[in-house]
């Protein structure tokens, strides 16, 4: 059984939504406090052994490349100035991973894009991860070592779940669960894209975050479009779900969507209260702003 040593980064997306920032910006940047959420991901993705990051990009987010390559003039300048542990910090995000970048292009568009155009630098054998660049878990362990785990359990693909409310099965794929595996671990037998309330399987939800198996590649490969013309990943993991085993992973941490305003700044803020450096004051500081 291989290991995935590969991780397709979904980068693509205009962030209109926080326009005009994202004007200049790509929306992947967006910083929780010191770190773009992209870089979260990428850490987490090394932290499960992954050499290899596909990040698959658009026109306008050439600054995450500048964000992953070496900076001479920047480390450089802080050595000078006696800051060798930020330059050395700096240097680090460079040597995280090997980076390639792809430029998303075709349609039917879809967040199975994406997974087609890196389709060339996945070998035919090769298990492979992929995320999306705008959310994220806060966890002791990194979300794709869990997933990893329960991979290595099963040899199967995994998908990340979470429990939701079912008033919001509209928001996300829902899934129908079979026998356990462990306290975590889930056969799922029925993934819908967006059923809505009373058409919802269960409360579990899928959220970014796939560990897939060379199978699935074959039924992305059909381009199969939904009711909306667009080809998904909750689709194609479906049918491999009907043909084969796939399993869920209830992820241990919370999990962070930063696609709009409201969750984003509550990521900050809920990153920023676990700081040792900062957690102590910002709590006493929203006590008192809370208070007025």
């Amino acid at each position: 059984m291989r290991k995935p040593t590969k991780a397709i980064i979904a980068a693509a997306g205009l962030g209109t939504r926080f326009l005009p920032q994202t004007k200049a910006m790509p929306k992947e940047m967006l910083p929780i406090i010191d770190r773009p959420v992209i870089q979260l991901i990428v850490e987490e993705a090394v932290a499960a052994g992954v050499t290899d990051i596909v990040i698959v990009t658009g026109s306008t987010k050439r600054a995450i490349e500048d964000h992953f390559d070496r900076s001479d003039q920047l480390e450089r300048e802080l050595r000078e100035k006696g800051k060798d542990e930020k330059a050395d910090e700096i240097e680090a995000i460079a040597n995280l991973a090997n980076f390639v970048y792809v430029r998303q292009k075709g349609s039917p568009k879809g967040n199975a894009r994406p997974v087609l155009n890196a389709r060339h630098i996945i070998n035919d054998d090769e298990p492979f991860f992929v995320f999306f660049a705008d959310d994220f878990f806060r966890s002791k362990v990194p979300r794709a070592v869990q997933m990893l785990e329960a991979y290595e359990k099963t040899g199967k693909s995994v998908i990340t779940l979470i429990e939701v409310e079912s008033k919001d099965a509209d928001k996300y794929g829902m899934v129908a669960v079979g026998d356990q595996i462990d306290e975590h671990t889930h056969r799922i037998t029925k993934l819908v894209e967006k059923p809505g309330q009373k058409n919802t399987p269960s409360n579990f939800a899928s959220v970014g975050g796939y560990l897939l198996t060379p199978d699935i590649m074959p039924i992305i490969e059909q381009e199969k479009v939904d009711k909306n013309g667009e080809i998904t990943l909750a689709d194609s993991i479906n049918e491999l779900a009907q043909q084969d085993e796939v399993y869920g992973r209830f992820v241990e941490g919370v999990w962070h969507d930063t696609g709009d305003q409201f969750k984003y700044i509550r990521a900050i803020v809920d990153v920023a209260l676990e700081s040792n450096e900062y957690g102590d004051q910002l709590a006493s500081y929203l006590h008192t702003r809370l208070d007025k």
